[in-house]
């Protein structure tokens, strides 16, 4: 691969891996001064909108061939529920332990798509990795206490229920996307997404709670961070690297992240990493690494476009490599 055409696949990748990091002491910053449920559902709706503004320079029905059955179950499950209860979780359990929760995503994708999508039985590699891994999600809950000084089990098992509702999603939206539609499909799952959070919000009575004088100038630039950075270039990137390398390859982000996350959380907000969230993230770490790796796992199952392969600039792509 020349390297002209390397450049925008590592600024891709450099995108997930510091981007999506930096998100979950973004949602932390935000619960400051915002309900949990709210304050997703600000940024969704503000990601949603600035999307499908970029998408209209483009076109005149820029949603107009968007299954919107898959979009808005995709967007219930990702930007919904798999956005809304990492935040409502991370009221209590620290920044570095959710990533390091969220990262075993690899494995519950494998696990549903195993039983549910593409029903193929896991390989003896991705088994071991799986067990691991489990291994280092039980350690987690089991120190739930020591982890949040609250002791509280359920902010944990909520983020554990966002990865499993990330996980199907990600299955759903990959059986529903085509090549040439990921921008428009990630426009429209945002949106259902936000509207999910708002339902979320009401039925917690967070509205109620959220006044004007809650957006300060910190909370606003950290939506904006969210929404422009967090939801559409990351997310576009992502959807980007599907159709360029490897899923094994894009999935290392869930790798990466936790580092970030880890590390911020310790030198900006001075959570303390202790010996047991040193354990648990060798053992997801390892786990997600060996069902990552080369060979049968995630990308079992990828579906192939059958035409020709959409040039960058296709409609819906938001053009990665002049964007970023």
């Amino acid at each position: 691969m020349n390297r002209k055409a390397l450049l925008p696949i590592v600024a891709a990748f450099a995108t997930i891996y510091l981007v999506w990091g930096t998100t979950y002491l973004g949602l932390a910053v935000l619960l400051r001064t915002l309900p949990p449920f709210a304050s997703g559902a600000i940024r969704f709706a503000l990601a949603a909108s600035i999307m499908y503004l970029l998408l209209r320079l483009r076109g005149a029905r820029p949603l107009a061939d968007v299954p919107w059955k898959h979009a808005i179950v995709a967007g219930i499950l990702l930007s919904g529920f798999g956005n809304g209860f990492v935040i409502w979780g991370q009221q209590t359990v620290p920044s570095g332990i959710a990533a390091l929760l969220v990262a075993a995503l690899p494995l519950w994708i494998l696990l549903f798509d195993s039983v549910g999508f593409a029903r193929r039985r896991p390989g003896f590699k991705d088994l071991v990795g799986s067990v691991i891994g489990l291994g280092g999600v039980i350690l987690i809950v089991s120190q739930t206490r020591s982890f949040d000084g609250s002791g509280a089990l359920l902010p944990t098992l909520s983020i554990l229920f966002a990865t499993f509702a990330w996980s199907i999603g990600t299955l759903v939206q990959r059986a529903a996307v085509k090549p040439g539609q990921v921008g428009a499909f990630a426009c429209a799952q945002m949106a259902a997404g936000a509207l999910c959070q708002a339902l979320c919000a009401a039925v917690a009575g967070e509205w109620p709670q959220v006044e004007l004088t809650d957006f300060t100038a910190t909370t606003v630039w950290t939506l904006l961070y969210m929404a422009v950075f967090g939801s559409v270039i990351a997310f576009s990137a992502y959807l980007w690297l599907v159709t360029k390398v490897s899923t094994p390859a894009v999935a290392t982000y869930s790798l990466v992240n936790p580092v970030v996350a880890m590390a911020l959380g310790a030198w900006v907000l001075g959570e303390q990493i202790s010996t047991a969230a040193i354990a648990a993230s060798v053992l997801v770490l390892i786990g997600v690494a060996l069902v990552l790796w080369p060979g049968r796992g995630v990308r079992s199952d990828v579906r192939k476009p059958e035409a020709t392969p959409v040039a960058p600039d296709a409609d819906g792509e938001l053009a990665l490599g002049r964007c970023r």
